[in-house]
């Protein structure tokens, strides 16, 4: 039996502290991080957006905020893989808008 282990390869950050997660399987999954913020602990600097999406990368397979800016894997905040393929799936948001006809675009 194959098992599929989730493994992120892109993370784009979206409005109001959500991250798009691009996945090996092809899917894009969105994350919604504030249910993290409202714990508070660790994971109180990202209640900063921008900090939240100017930090936020891809490490070891999964979403991740460098906080500290040295691309050490030991130092950032990470989302187990797997609770970011539970994630809901939506369309790509970096996608470009379907091709219109020129009658469309009058």
């Amino acid at each position: 039996m194959d098992t599929y282990w989730p493994e992120v390869t892109q993370a784009v950050a979206g409005p109001d502290h959500t991250v798009y997660a691009y996945l090996t399987d092809g899917t894009v999954r969105r994350y919604d991080a504030k249910p993290l913020l409202n714990h508070g602990g660790v994971f109180s600097p990202l209640s900063d957006e921008g900090l939240f999406q100017s930090s936020l990368t891809v490490s070891d397979g999964t979403i991740a905020w460098d906080l500290g800016g040295h691309h050490d894997p030991a130092t950032m905040l990470d989302i187990d893989p797997f609770t970011v393929y539970q994630s809901e799936v939506v369309d790509d948001p970096l996608s470009e808008p379907a091709a219109t006809s020129p009658a469309q675009r009058k």
